[in-house]
C-alpha cells in the first residue's frame, strides 16, 4: 500500500486523531471511503469506454493491413484507384478531359 508500513500507518492515525479529533473521524473515513469508491466506478466507467471504442480486434486488423501494405507493398482497391488515376494525369490521358474534347469537335 504505497510503501507505508504498520509504524508509518499509526502514526498517520495518531496525527489525524488529534488534528481532526475523535468525534469527526469517523465522518472523515467515511467520506474518504465514498471518494475512492466513486473514483473506483469512474475509472472502471473510462477503461470500459475505451475497451468499447478500440476493440482489440479491429485495431490487430489494422495494424497488419498496414504492416501488410509497408512490408509487402500491397495496396488497397481504392489506393490502386488513385495511384492509376494519378499516373495518367501526369501523362495528359485524364478520360474525363479526352472526353470533353472528343463532345467539342
Amino acid at each position: 500500500m504505497f510503501g507505508i508500513g504498520l509504524p508509518e500507518l499509526a502514526v498517520i492515525a495518531i496525527v489525524a486523531l488529534i488534528v481532526v479529533g475523535p468525534k469527526k473521524l469517523p465522518e472523515l473515513a467515511r467520506s474518504l471511503d465514498r471518494a475512492i469508491s466513486e473514483l473506483r466506478t469512474v475509472t472502471d466507467d473510462v477503461k470500459e469506454s475505451f475497451r468499447e471504442t478500440l476493440k482489440p480486434d479491429d485495431v490487430s486488423k489494422e495494424v497488419h493491413v498496414i504492416k501488410d501494405s509497408l512490408l509487402f507493398s500491397k495496396t488497397t482497391d481504392q489506393e490502386v484507384h488513385r495511384n492509376s488515376s494519378t499516373v495518367r494525369d501526369a501523362r495528359g490521358e485524364n478520360p474525363r478531359k479526352d472526353s470533353t474534347l472528343k463532345t467539342q469537335s
